[in-house]
């Protein structure tokens, strides 16, 4: 079995341990989930692993860290990783065919 690139993501709804009583969700990762479900055959390419809010978030320490676990995150499969919004956003198109963000 070949590795493939991994998507991290956190869960869609989350509560923050240091604002309680509130509910949130990550629009970093709520734009990388509108694009994996509006292209699903893309989606498809990719392993994707969603992720509980409060640190450490283990699974991403596993792969690249204790001092990566900014999400949005694709690791990719030779080595590597990205962590910035447009910068992952840009690497979804060119290795996996993604439309690329209209400026």
């Amino acid at each position: 079995m070949s590795q493939r690139d991994r998507l991290y993501l956190l869960d869609p709804e989350f509560a923050d341990p240091a604002l309680p009583g509130k509910v949130f969700y990550c629009k970093d990762c709520a734009t990388v989930e509108g694009l994996l479900a509006a292209f699903p055959e893309r989606a498809a390419t990719l392993d994707v692993v969603r992720v509980a809010f409060p640190r450490p978030r283990t699974p991403v320490i596993e792969a690249i860290g204790e001092g990566n676990q900014n999400l949005p995150c694709l690791v990719l499969a030779e080595g590597g990783f990205v962590n910035e919004i447009e910068a992952l956003l840009a690497v979804l198109h060119t290795r996996h065919g993604f439309p690329e963000r209209h400026p």
